[in-house]
């Protein structure tokens, strides 16, 4: 009889502040990796937000996907792993494209070959559009009640940065100085002067 391969695994534990540690969820995925037949190759401990871009130690695992020398990824629970609902989407989309699953102490299982996980993949897609399609009508209501109030939407005066030179260029143009020459005097770009000029035409003479 021949005997099945052991699946090589990782275990990536996260916790999100210092003042916490992994020690619980390394004990807990080891026991679980032991009663599951998977062979762990290594551990990989995070510190860092739910929320937090830059993870180092869980890009070392994608890693090691990406070159086949592991066949799971190990988490006590899927929010250990993902930022988000389209961040984790998109993490065990890469994963499966490397025939790679994301197995939770949980009981949840991101095996995208399997019926389960083409399931669970297709809701998680549908709540991760019903994010997205949130977020925009929080953020259109949030616009529609600032214009209510009459709060002055989009780039006001002062926040372009070549603002600063404003008085000084409209100041040289009705001393009757050319774009060259302006350009040349403050070191910056004919196209600024220019866009200066524009946004500040009613503060300009009108040649003679």
């Amino acid at each position: 009889m021949i005997q099945a391969a052991t699946k090589r695994a990782v275990i990536y534990a996260r916790v999100s502040t210092s003042e916490q540690d992994t020690a619980r969820q390394e004990r807990d995925l080891k026991a679980f990796a032991e009663r599951a037949g998977y062979d762990v190759q290594n551990v990989f401990v995070e510190t860092a937000s739910g929320a937090k871009n830059d993870r180092k130690e869980r890009a070392k695992v994608m890693k090691l996907a990406q070159s086949r020398e592991i066949d799971a990824v190990l988490v006590t629970e899927l929010s250990r792993w993902g930022r988000s609902t389209s961040d984790l989407l998109d993490t065990l989309n890469t994963l499966a494209s490397f025939g790679v699953s994301v197995h939770a102490q949980t009981g949840m299982t991101f095996d995208l070959q399997s019926a389960q996980g083409k399931l669970m993949l297709g809701v998680m897609a549908s709540l991760a559009e019903f994010e997205r399609d949130l977020l925009k009508e929080r953020v259109k209501s949030g616009l529609e009640a600032a214009k209510a109030k009459g709060v002055k939407l989009g780039r006001q005066v002062g926040d372009n940065p070549s603002d600063k030179y404003a008085a000084r260029v409209i100041e040289l143009i009705n001393a009757g100085r050319s774009y060259r020459w302006i350009e040349k005097d403050l070191q910056i770009s004919k196209t600024t002067v220019m866009a200066i000029a524009k946004r500040n035409a009613d503060k300009i003479k009108k040649a003679s």
